[in-house]
């Protein structure tokens, strides 16, 4: 009888720490999600955007970093884990939203409901993950975020490639040189008063982007208007 009641007291206290623990781990995905709807609600009114698009969190791992992002196919932007962990902050985390929300807006846009539009995105990922990226910067900087963030996330998120003549997407090294220099164009502010400046990420960028920035130094010198092709 005691040996019961010793069993039936370890039991209760181990389904007590299992329910503390679920109730931990739903506490925080409620924050999580919360943090991620307020960023996207903030770009999508900031910008006008009239398009209804939602915003998941999911705490799985992606299945495969090939399949087409969900923002195309279901207009509603997944945030899995993985993605979120990697944001150290609201601007790098508004980078990530960013180019998902534009991608979402494409599925609204042209022919057949926006499946036109779509289809478009599947069969030229390489040109709109470019696009992509520079939208993202307007949309974060029409939201009041520091697009140099976005900047930051890819740099820590996005494996360099060998070679992208093959592929269906860029060089991270070329997305992050187009990006910097669309910055430098049209939103030159945010990398005069950089607060990202001694950021070790960003620093990390700037020592792997020495030749592409050399590039555009030239282009800014000799006012070039011809589009670099970075490396």
């Amino acid at each position: 009888m005691k040996k019961f009641f010793l069993f039936a007291a370890a039991f209760f206290v181990f389904c007590g720490s299992v329910f503390a623990f679920d109730e931990a781990q739903v506490f925080k995905e409620k924050g999580i999600q919360n943090k991620i709807d307020t960023i996207g609600a903030k770009i999508l009114n900031a910008n006008k955007i009239e398009k209804r698009i939602i915003f998941v969190y999911d705490n799985a791992q992606k299945k495969s970093k090939l399949d087409l992002s969900d923002s195309v196919t279901s207009r509603q932007v997944v945030v899995y884990d993985e993605a979120f962990k990697c944001a150290q902050n609201d601007d790098e985390l508004a980078g990530f939203l960013a180019r998902e929300i534009f991608l979402a807006m494409r599925s609204f846009d042209g022919h057949f409901a926006g499946g036109l539009s779509t289809v478009q995105v599947k069969a030229a990922p390489k040109k709109y993950e470019i696009v992509a990226d520079k939208r993202a910067v307007d949309l974060m900087v029409n939201a009041g975020y520091d697009p140099v963030g976005l900047i930051i996330y890819i740099q820590k998120t996005a494996p360099q490639k060998r070679f992208d003549r093959f592929s269906n997407r860029n060089l991270t090294s070329k997305r992050l040189a187009v990006i910097y220099e669309y910055i430098y164009t049209k939103y030159p502010y945010y990398l005069l008063n950089n607060k990202y400046l001694e950021n070790e990420h960003y620093q990390n960028f700037l020592l792997t982007s020495r030749h592409n920035r050399a590039m555009l130094e030239e282009k800014i010198k000799t006012k070039s208007r011809e589009e670099l092709n970075y490396e």
